[in-house]
């Protein structure tokens, strides 16, 4: 059981802030809304039993790529008809990291004084989500823990797939333009400034553009501690409001609206979106606790308020399509098949085609990205660095055509 701290507001809009024990994050925001609350936020403090607070929550992530392994070997062999001690054993074993090794010798031993095995893994929400836990109670429920298990470790890996073709296509840019701003930084504050003296030995009047980037190369000189200091101070503030509730909202909206990461990140979300909502279907969770969970993991906060409305659709008896359609982070081909999903019978069916079709528009987006993004750079690199190193040789190709014969 763990303790879960939560900001909620009243029906009388007043704000009540307190703690609610639970077995998971699900569960507590349930509990909350039976009460009519309102939820701001709601998170993990401690856990209570025999695990100690600062283990189960303090313990470090696994490796990459451990949990998934972890969960498609623990599959396997359960489907093998080994006890599900006997694999846990087995696994704790060959556990590389030493805080999910740390994680798994508590779940044996909360198992063998009798608990379930999603009991036992909600008291570690850092390693195990609550995807994982919901999906694990649903398997255990249906006597399919090993299906269930299949299905959460291929989710795992399509989940781990898709992050890796974000990050290839974000490191790019990203390294390329540090490169840029130093590559600029060292021109302007250690090269440029040397030029000074052979401008006054000259005694040659500089051109507007070789004024300027020396007037701006010598500020900086005498203003390094500010440069640095302002970049830093940029970059804590920027991150300090992202973290707020309204700079979140705006930020992510500015995510999905930009003119050629746009479209990424949109299609990254959805793709996120239907394959969570079909995994958590195919697994035998109820449709609100899915919701529930979807916008819990959604990652972008403009997906989650979307979530959030249909689900007080749904409970008050609509349909899931009718509130997305009036979402315009939801594209209609999106709507319509799951309104034709919901009328059918086979949602989960249809969440599974939409996540492999935009899956695979992922994947050709950052092969288009990567190839758009190389030339734009070199032509920005160029544009800037040929630019200062022009306004340095300006001055001195004008004295030396006027110093040439004629």
């Amino acid at each position: 059981m763990l303790t879960f701290k939560y900001n909620a507001k009243d029906s009388a809009g007043k704000t009540i802030r307190g703690t609610i024990d639970a077995a998971t994050q699900v569960e507590a925001t349930e509990g909350l809304r039976r009460r009519n609350l309102q939820i701001v936020k709601v998170k993990a403090t401690r856990s209570g039993g025999a695990k100690g607070g600062f283990f189960s929550l303090q313990s470090s992530r696994p490796k990459k790529g451990e949990l998934e392994l972890f969960t498609r070997q623990l599959s396997t062999m359960v489907s093998a008809g080994i006890p599900l001690l006997e694999c846990l054993e087995i696994l704790e074993e060959q556990a590389e990291s030493a805080g999910f090794r740390r994680a798994l010798s508590s779940v044996i031993e909360e198992i063998r004084a009798g608990s379930d095995l999603s009991q036992s893994l909600s008291g570690f929400p850092k390693i195990f989500s609550n995807i994982y836990v919901s999906m694990v109670r649903a398997g255990e429920a249906s006597g399919q823990l090993d299906e269930i298990l299949g299905r959460l470790a291929d989710y795992l890996e399509a989940t781990a797939r898709l992050r890796r073709e974000i990050k290839a296509a974000m490191t790019y840019p990203v390294v390329s333009m540090v490169l840029v701003l130093a590559i600029t930084g060292f021109l302007m504050i250690v090269i440029v400034p040397k030029f000074k003296e052979i401008f006054d030995g000259l005694g040659v009047e500089l051109p507007g553009i070789t004024q300027t980037v020396m007037n701006a190369s010598l500020w900086m000189k005498d203003n390094i501690a500010l440069c640095f200091g302002g970049l830093v101070g940029l970059s804590m503030a920027f991150s300090f409001w992202k973290r707020t509730s309204a700079g979140r909202r705006i930020w992510d909206r500015m995510l999905l609206s930009m003119p050629v990461f746009g479209p990424l990140f949109r299609k990254v979300a959805l793709s996120r979106f239907s394959r969570t909502f079909s995994t958590m279907i195919k697994s035998g969770v109820p449709i609100l606790g899915s919701l529930e969970i979807v916008a819990e993991t959604a990652g972008n906060t403009v997906i989650h308020s979307a979530v959030r409305k249909a689900m007080d659709s749904v409970r008050q008896g609509d349909t899931l399509a009718n509130p997305l359609s009036k979402e315009s982070v939801f594209p209609p081909m999106v709507v319509r098949m799951i309104g034709v999903g919901e009328r059918s019978g086979a949602l989960e069916s249809l969440l599974s085609k939409i996540s492999e079709f935009y899956d695979q528009q992922v994947e050709a987006e950052v092969k288009g990205l990567t190839s758009l993004i190389e030339p734009v750079l070199i032509a920005v690199m160029g544009i800037v660095v040929g630019g200062i190193v022009l306004a340095v040789f300006l001055p001195i190709m004008k004295l030396q055509e006027a110093l040439t014969p004629k």
